[in-house]
């Protein structure tokens, strides 16, 4: 009985920690009076015959660390891009989870995204800016 408790509250503070945190940290904001993403993009372009996720990596590049994994068709926040334009940080609710990611409203300053929803760098031409 003295195992199975100690791994019980591991894997319930695991489940509630918050999610890795990108090396190339996603920056929003720094333009008055418009949304902290200026866009909203949709996973696009995957091959269904292949794993059909796009990696969200810790920086841009494909050998970077994957912090996430998004479905084709979802819909994320378009923050921030490298300056050839072949990434995009990206701000998204993680998944099952239906959070307001707090950069739909103006924010000032030129920031690093903090939370509450997760953030990364995805390749560019998987995503399709519907919005902004």
């Amino acid at each position: 009985m003295r195992r199975i408790l100690p791994l019980f509250l591991l894997a319930a503070l695991s489940a509630a920690a918050p999610p890795s945190r990108p090396e190339r940290p996603v920056m929003v904001g720094g333009v008055p009076d418009l949304d902290a993403c200026l866009s909203n993009g949709q996973v696009t372009g995957l091959n269904p015959r292949g794993d059909n996720f796009l990696s969200v990596r810790s920086r841009p590049s494909a050998r970077a660390r994957e912090l996430g994994r998004l479905r084709g068709g979802q819909v994320v926040w378009a923050c921030d891009e490298t300056a050839d334009g072949s990434w995009t940080g990206v701000v998204f609710s993680p998944p099952g989870r239906d959070l307001d990611c707090g950069v739909g409203t103006p924010a000032p300053r030129h920031q690093v995204y903090r939370g509450p929803c997760a953030s990364g760098w995805v390749s560019s031409r998987f995503l399709k800016i519907i919005a902004g």
